[in-house]
């Protein structure tokens, strides 16, 4: 819903400012640049040292190959260096097919690329650096030991500075826009999902400090919109209650945008007037699919009827909800989308996030379907937005048509319509008239894309070998063990 700061390199960037490197960002996709274009940028700067990563989506990691090629072309002699969730669990496929790719950042990143700094200033070993997967000679891929868990948040800052154009990020129509983070990590399980996997276990900012960010951005920086980056931002309910009056108490009118689970709505129900006086505009709650047995398959740990609750407490405070719904997580039949075409309506949403499932290697979900068959080869389309496993029972097309009309027919809804022309707060009517124009432009696009390139059903490719099971990363053991320790 607009362009997004690279919240993840503004993670790194502050911790490298305050030891007093020189540190440039080159944001090529808000530029949209091509490869030579991010050569020369590259060449102009001369670096040490070039970093790319991303948030963990499969469709970013070829981007990110095409900027480090540049950068190596651009600068031989400089060391590439890549981070994120996705390298992190492909690190030694990165290293064998990527001669460009000098090193991957395996975890947290703030105190791992620190080492990693000092030691590349310093002339000393790599084999120092916790966190790291490397090449160590000819063909020899070494993979150091596991990075300890961040345990205090508070000790971090972001690279606000290392963002020159405010104006280039902007969001939800209201103007300049910003990504904050309060919490990292997920005390959930759900099988799809591996941010519990990779994050450990949760782990807070300190509330008040937090709220003072979001303040002060908006007065230094005109910044409107937060969208907050947590995987579960409501994890504990103090501190959420201690985050929301703090922000209620800056008095600055910031509007929020956050994901938050159906369950933790209805739990802190009690909160939601205090939620709506800090700024919540909308919330995403990843209903994830309508079926009751599909739920406890996946390991959401919710149910229909909260889903719907919470959705009904939302409206009654005055704040819209956004439902993500993922189609293929079985292999459904024509049934099973009208009974979720119904269901999703009698959930009354505001908006609607129809999306496929889009496995992730290191999940527990694709471990357990991997004789599912891929039709869509492309890894720049493992979005989310675009079909990628076959079906037994319906066609690649046929399921395309039955979740674009899932879509239309959701929010052509006469109660959903109503609310765009004529809801009675001015503020959430001309959000809802954004959102419906933004969502419009997307599925007009999708609609045409998918005419001029359907996916192929004809396959024989397994999910377990477009992953590849013998080269299969999983988490080390310590962070296992961590994980474990939240459920």
């Amino acid at each position: 819903m607009g362009h997004q700061i690279p919240f993840g390199l503004l993670s790194i960037g502050g911790p490298l400012l305050d030891e007093g490197h020189e540190v440039k960002l080159l944001d090529a996709e808000r530029h949209h640049l091509k490869a030579d274009e991010i050569a020369a940028q590259v060449s102009s700067y001369r670096p040490d040292i070039v970093m790319t990563g991303h948030s963990g989506s499969t469709p970013a990691h070829p981007a990110a190959m095409v900027a480090l090629e540049a950068a190596r072309r651009a600068c031989p002699d400089a060391l590439t260096v890549y981070g994120g969730v996705y390298p992190t669990y492909h690190a030694r496929d990165i290293l064998t097919r990527h001669a460009y790719v000098d090193l991957i950042v395996r975890g947290e990143g703030e105190s791992v690329i620190l080492d990693l700094v000092r030691a590349v200033e310093n002339s000393k070993p790599l084999n120092g650096v916790n966190g790291i997967t490397f090449r160590q000679g000819e063909g020899d891929i070494r993979e150091n030991a596991p990075a300890p868990t961040i345990s205090d948040l508070n000790l971090w800052r972001v690279g606000w500075e290392l963002i020159e154009n405010w104006d280039l990020y902007q969001c939800f129509g209201l103007g300049r826009a910003a990504i904050v983070q309060f919490s990292r990590g997920c005390p959930h399980r759900c099988s799809y999902c591996g941010q519990y996997q990779f994050w450990s276990k949760w782990r807070y900012r300190d509330p008040k400090a937090v709220a003072a960010e979001i303040a002060w951005l908006h007065r230094h920086h005109g910044i409107n919109f937060v969208d907050l980056a947590d995987e579960n931002p409501t994890s504990s309910k103090r501190l959420w209650r201690e985050f929301l009056q703090a922000l209620a108490d800056e008095n600055v009118p910031v509007r929020l945008f956050a994901t938050i689970r159906a369950t933790d709505i209805v739990r802190d129900a009690d909160l939601l007037g205090l939620m709506k006086k800090a700024g919540m505009i909308c919330v995403l709650m990843g209903i994830e699919t309508t079926d009751p047995e599909t739920l406890l398959s996946i390991r959401k740990g919710s149910t229909v009827r909260e889903d719907q609750k919470a959705v009904e407490l939302l409206r009654e405070h005055g704040i819209l909800s956004m439902l993500g719904h993922i189609v293929g997580f079985e292999e459904e039949r024509f049934s099973d989308y009208v009974r979720a075409v119904r269901q999703v309506s009698l959930y009354d949403p505001d908006l609607v996030n129809a999306m496929y499932v889009t496995p992730h290697r290191w999940s527990d979900w694709a471990e357990e379907n991997g004789a599912r068959k891929v039709i869509q080869t492309d890894p720049a389309k493992w979005d989310y937005r675009n079909q990628l496993l076959a079906s037994r029972y319906l066609s690649s097309k046929a399921i395309f048509w039955l979740v674009k009309l899932m879509e239309f027919v959701v929010h052509a809804r006469p109660r959903a319509l109503w609310r765009v022309l004529f809801h009675p707060d001015r503020d959430l009517r001309a959000h809802l008239r954004w959102c419906f124009r933004f969502s419009f432009r997307v599925w007009r696009a999708e609609v045409a894309e998918f005419i001029r390139r359907p996916p192929d059903d004809r396959t024989t490719l397994t999910l377990a070998q477009w992953f590849g099971r013998a080269d299969r990363v999983v988490p080390s053991p310590s962070v296992l063990q961590e994980s474990e320790q939240t459920g």
